[in-house]
């Protein structure tokens, strides 16, 4: 997923900073939060009259998103998403809450976006480079795997929510990357509205969730990323309250096979990286595991095909082509 940029990010364990709203002695404190997850960083700022305590909030939030990657990563093999890919075929297997939230979504945004998103080519991502455990593009698996598409979790994938369980029904390797980042998001909002807070930004490597505004009134601003290799710029700027936001681009996570450079998106229809000419589509929407996955859905869907899916479920969209041609669906 590609960044956004917010005024917390930074490579200690975790930030801890308080602040009154300029000019004012007294009323709204901002309280910025900060540590690691997922490869990367989760933030959390507030302003709020209450005093919580920092330290005990900030443990909050990283229980949060340690229980997500703990549940759903593809670099730790003791994950509960990578005990499901080796558990043999037909057999189930118990899993929490969480993963079982991500996996029953996955599922229904893949047949909402007629195949669009797709949570079964964790095998492809791997021979791509991009999965955990290996980081050199495999050739060999890659074309080996071209023989065996489409990736279908539909009919390879079986949930019992009754019985917090699910088992594969065929060898497919199962990969969430592309929804699980922005449910430890939604995970953290939880955590800042059980704290009682009720104003706050938060977010994981620029997937941001907001409640509320600021203490004058305005909204939470997000800067918009320019979708550009190589370069740290900003594109615009989204205002938002009580909405999430995503963006899927094609210009951050790269690999290089047989000298071509490819993106970090596959394809399901193809069984290969993505190669459409958008470089980035981001998505508002109501929580964060939703804008996420959308995402990555209209990203595969492509700039004609995306725009239309995006209209027809009522999905508030920006989608940017490689040659600066910008679509939206904001109205």
């Amino acid at each position: 997923m590609s960044k956004m940029s917010t005024d917390l990010l930074s490579a200690a364990p975790v930030i801890l900073t308080t602040a009154r709203a300029p000019g004012l002695a007294a009323g709204p404190r901002r309280l910025a939060l900060s540590g690691p997850t997922m490869g990367s960083r989760w933030t959390a700022v507030t302003w709020t009259d209450r005093d919580p305590d920092p330290e005990a909030l900030a443990a909050r939030l990283q229980a949060a998103v340690d229980r997500v990657d703990a549940e759903m990563s593809t670099w730790r093999a003791e994950s509960d998403l990578q005990r499901l890919n080796a558990t043999p075929v037909g057999e189930w297997r118990a899993l929490p809450n969480g993963l079982m939230t991500v996996l029953a979504a996955g599922l229904a945004i893949g047949r909402q976006s007629e195949g669009a998103f797709n949570i079964g080519v964790g095998d492809l991502v791997t021979a791509c480079g991009f999965g955990g455990g290996r980081r050199t593009p495999d050739g060999a698996r890659l074309a080996d795997l071209l023989g065996r598409i489409p990736f279908d979790p539909p009919r390879t994938l079986e949930l019992d929510l009754a019985g917090h369980r699910a088992r594969r029904l065929a060898p497919l390797s199962l990969d969430l990357s592309g929804i699980a980042k922005g449910f430890g998001v939604d995970e953290l909002a939880r955590v800042m509205t059980e704290a009682g807070l009720s104003s706050f930004l938060v977010g994981i490597d620029g997937e941001m969730r907001a409640a509320g505004e600021k203490p004058d009134g305005r909204p939470w601003a997000v800067a918009h990323e320019k979708p550009v290799a190589g370069e740290r710029a900003i594109l615009g700027v989204l205002a938002i309250s009580g909405a999430a936001v995503a963006t899927s681009g094609s210009y951050r996570h790269q690999a290089d096979i047989g000298g071509r450079t490819v993106s970090h998106t596959m394809d399901p229809a193809t069984g290969r990286p993505l190669e459409n000419g958008l470089v980035s589509v981001t998505v508002l929407a109501g929580t964060c595991m939703e804008a996420d996955a959308w995402a990555t859905a209209l990203m595969v869907a492509g700039p004609v095909k995306g725009p239309q899916l995006a209209r027809r479920r009522g999905l508030a969209a920006l989608f940017v082509e490689a040659d600066g041609t910008a679509t939206d669906t904001l109205s």
